[in-house]
């Protein structure tokens, strides 16, 4: 099975994503606002999930919160 945003792209390792709504991140004190782009993600194990770098923390995002850039 293949990793898809929200719009139901293919995701790849490396590209890079908008983030579709804003989201409130455990441990982070911003939020990721609407339409930042996020560079470079790697995709997990789980197929609804993807790993990004933001700043310095490594965060899991929903696919269903992204859109291919």
């Amino acid at each position: 099975m293949d990793t898809k945003d929200s719009n139901g792209n293919i995701l790849q390792d490396g590209d890079a994503v908008h983030v579709v709504k804003d989201l409130k991140i455990k441990g982070m004190p911003t939020t990721l606002k609407r339409g930042n782009v996020i560079k470079n993600i790697r995709l997990t194990n789980s197929l609804d999930e993807v790993e990004c770098r933001i700043g310095k923390s490594q965060v899991v995002l929903k696919t269903m919160f992204l859109k291919k850039a």
